[in-house]
């Protein structure tokens, strides 16, 4: 029985096909290291180009560029947040601030703040506020007071209660100009963000200056603390010169502590302790987090010692980020079967990380050109850009894409240039083929021979069309056995782009022949054969006739029967169907697509068992239509066979870097479905019009992440557009009306200003509203986004979804 992998060819095909080429030695493990969420964001010289033809120095096997230890990695939170945001080391942004007043209004509010607050004090000293001690007046004994509203303090005792209510109203002034003034502004933008040592010294100033006014007795704060103490304690407590020195004291500390704080002299002076290094930042690990690298699951089940072997493993840098994930997965699926436990942790504690291998015995890529994090998923791929179309807390954010949005099916759109291969396609296929080591995904990167999807050490299945080097071949019928099944994919990669055949009608054309040469051989046709069965070659025909007659197969003559009263007649698809057959029965591919005993083709039908990576390379120069045939026959096999899984544990995505037209009808509703079977498709086109007319709506609606990249056309940009859909924003106008004066003087003065600024005098009328506006509109979409940036929208296969957000791609 057939496993659906199918070997090399001359080659047996009993196991999963291994690597294109031998591993490369490995090194100490190392993986990226955490990214601030919110740095500023690296702008490059020039777009990268969709193919560019240089790439960089490749880094050492198994170090990605900028590398950390593998524990560090490990203990890194990653909390969790909105679909598309970089996870890793995320830190939330300050809190959105108000409109910034200018620094002209700050300084002379404070200035007039100020002013007024000294003239109410001078007034109120000077005695120029009536009924000014009618308040005091009112909670204190009379005999304390003269008579009248107006009169002073009679005795001793009003004397110390005047003083009091003097310095209360004192601090009730100062903290009531304070506020108006905005100090507290003015302080943090003029002297703390300019850090220390300025801040302590600014702050030791105007403790200096305080002092001086609190002694001068200008500030009223001795005299007020002096008589407090004298009324709870007695005044005799002041006999004693060591009380007066200590109360003295305090009350220079007590001016003192708060300038302290202001200019931070505590932490000042803790750094210069230090030899001047800046004091440690204050980070929060979560207490999962800090335990991570230390295998809890495994502890939980009882294996300590299968986890002390993996902790070691990683703080002695024998295992990498895919090791990590991949024996986290092999042990969530073996905690599903408890059978299987002991094995793995026998395995384990025989050989450490390498335990639960991937087929190919590969643990990492040669060269990563993207930053991964593998525990979760994600591929960062770009920044949001600091623009008013995004929500204040997405920008600077990272963007990654993780398997849960590319289960929703992703289509880019953008020019040749644009950036959609090097920034977005390759840093996809990269995040799936270290998942596909990891046990967690299978992927199928299809594209032109010489597109940057990764090198071949990265594939464990490199299939080149029409090159005689190429180890596999493609099996035209996605390793089915059932004629039905692989007459309907069939049609639908050789026709489904013919809007005016119907794709069933050629399917049961194609199953008409299939069927009957499948029970006389025991395979499918090869393409020459097809193509004459498909012509009616006499020949042919009654070869095959002949052959079912001999073996008694009754059914397939009645099969072959009505195919012959069909043909010919009219809208027969034969003649369309012999025709782009014709497309592949080329010289160029006479050693491909043959499906004999001694024929053995990759199966497409291996990507829904093992965790494969396979990359098709097709021949775009000279064989462009017979390229886009290839690419509609795998897009069909890829939805029919990952919808046919009993299994769906495993992820499988199919990544075409050009998907011109290779949308149908048919695979629209197969990419809706998708998402239901853990399996997810790319799409990249360079215009929406290389998808028929009637597909655009469903196309845009079916898949749930999309991205407009730099450049594209606004008819483009007004699919987008309608498919993104409107949101309220508040709106508002200001018309200017002039004013007409009824009075002579007042006219000769709007005259006199006419005469002197050249304008009429008018009054603004600001009107606000709420308003339904397009999220981005189509003219924004092709004029308003710079080069190397896209507008990417993503959404989750739960159901979750982000806005859509300018992105600057840097993956």
């Amino acid at each position: 029985m057939d496993d659906g992998t199918r070997g090399v060819r001359g080659s047996n095909a009993d196991k999963v096909p291994g690597p294109a080429v031998p591993p490369p030695p490995t090194t100490r493990p190392r993986v990226p290291p955490p990214t601030a969420a919110h740095e500023a964001p690296r702008h490059r010289d020039a777009p990268a180009e969709d193919r560019p033809t240089r790439t960089t120095t490749p880094s050492p096997a198994g170090q990605p560029l900028g590398g950390a230890p593998v524990d560090a990695w490990l203990r890194t939170p990653r909390p969790a947040q909105e679909p598309g945001v970089w996870r890793y080391g995320y830190t939330p942004p300050p809190p959105e601030e108000s409109e910034a007043v200018s620094d002209r209004s700050l300084l002379v509010g404070a200035l007039i703040s100020l002013l007024s607050a000294l003239l109410l004090w001078s007034l109120w000293r000077n005695g120029y506020l009536p009924y000014r001690l009618v308040p005091l007046k009112l909670f204190t004994p009379g005999e304390w007071w003269n008579p009248g509203t107006s009169g002073g303090p009679r005795t001793i005792e009003g004397s110390d209660a005047l003083t009091v209510y003097e310095a209360i109203l004192f601090g009730l002034l100062a903290y009531g100009c304070g506020r108006i003034g905005n100090f507290s502004e003015l302080f943090r933008r003029h002297v703390a963000e300019r850090g220390q040592p300025f801040l302590a010294l600014a702050a030791a100033a105007a403790a200096g200056l305080t002092q001086l006014l609190v002694w001068k007795e200008t500030i009223p704060v001795v005299r007020p603390i002096l008589v407090l103490v004298a009324s709870v304690a007695g005044g005799e407590i002041y006999q004693s010169q060591t009380v007066v020195n200590v109360v003295y004291a305090l009350i220079a500390a007590l001016v003192l502590w708060p300038f302290a704080r202001l200019g931070r002299w505590r932490e000042l002076i803790a750094a210069r302790s230090r030899g001047g290094s800046p004091p440690p930042a204050a980070t929060a690990t979560p207490a999962t987090a800090a335990f991570a690298d230390q295998w809890p699951e495994l502890r939980a089940a009882g294996w300590s010692d299968a986890a002390d072997t993996l902790t070691a493993e990683v703080r002695t840098g024998r295992m990498n980020d895919v090791d990590v994930a991949r024996l986290r997965h092999a042990w969530t699926l073996a905690a599903q079967r408890p059978d299987r436990l002991a094995p793995l942790a026998e395995a384990v504690l025989r050989t450490g990380g390498a335990a639960a291998p991937h087929p190919s015995g590969r643990r990492d890529l040669s060269r990563r050109t993207a930053r991964h994090d593998v525990l979760t998923g994600q591929v960062r791929i770009g920044r949001c850009a600091d623009d008013p179309h995004n929500p204040y807390v997405r920008r600077g954010t990272g963007l990654a894409l993780d398997p849960a949005l590319l289960g929703t099916s992703l289509l880019a759109v953008g020019p040749p240039g644009a950036g959609k291969s090097a920034r977005l396609i390759r840093p996809v296929v990269e995040a799936l083929t270290l998942r596909a080591l990891a046990g967690q995904a299978a992927v199928l990167a299809v594209g032109g021979a010489g597109t940057p999807l990764g090198p071949d050490d990265a594939f464990d299945v490199v299939v080149r069309v029409g090159h005689p080097g190429s180890a596999h071949d493609i099996d035209l019928y996605g390793g089915t056995t059932d004629p039905d099944e692989a007459a309907a994919v069939l049609a639908e990669g050789l026709v489904g782009d013919v809007g005016s055949l119907d794709s069933r009608r050629a399917a049961t054309v194609l199953a008409q022949l299939l069927g009957p040469y499948r029970a006389a051989h025991g395979y499918f046709p090869s393409v020459p054969e097809l193509r004459e069965l498909l012509d009616g070659t006499p020949a042919a025909l009654t070869g095959l006739r002949a052959t079912l007659e001999a073996g008694g197969h009754q059914a397939m003559l009645r099969e072959l029967d009505a195919r012959a009263r069909q043909a010919g007649g009219p809208g027969d698809p034969a003649p369309v169907l012999a025709d782009r057959v014709a497309l592949l029965d080329r010289p160029a591919f006479a050693d491909f697509f043959a499906t004999g005993p001694d024929a053995r083709p990759f199966a497409l039908r291996a990507l829904g068992q093992y965790p494969l990576r396979v990359r098709v390379d097709l021949p775009e120069r000279g064989h462009a239509e017979a390229s886009r045939l290839l690419t509609r026959l795998l897009l069909a096999q890829f939805t029919a066979i990952t919808a046919a899984r009993a299994d769906t544990t495993l992820f499988a995505c199919l990544v075409l870097d050009d998907a011109t037209h290779a949308v149908t009808a048919e695979t629209v509703r197969g990419i809706r479905r998708l998402r239901s079977v853990n399996a997810g498709a790319v799409l990249a086109l360079r215009t929406v019009d290389d998808v028929p007319e009637n597909l655009h709506t469903p196309l845009l609606g079916a898949v749930g992440c999309t991205a407009a990249f730099s450049g594209i056309t606004t008819w483009d940009g007004k699919r987008f557009a309608e498919a993104w859909g409107k949101e309220w924003v508040e709106t508002r106008e200001v018309a200017q009306h002039t004013v007409f004066a009824d009075q002579p003087f007042t006219r000769a003065l709007h005259a006199l200003r006419k005469l002197v600024t050249g304008k009429a005098v008018t009054t603004d009328a600001v009107t606000v509203r709420q308003v339904e506006k397009e999220r981005w509109s189509a003219s924004e979409l092709a004029y308003a986004v710079p080069a190397g940036h896209a507008v990417i929208r993503v959404a989750t296969v739960h159901g979750e979804h982000a806005p859509p957000l300018l992105v600057h791609l840097d993956g």
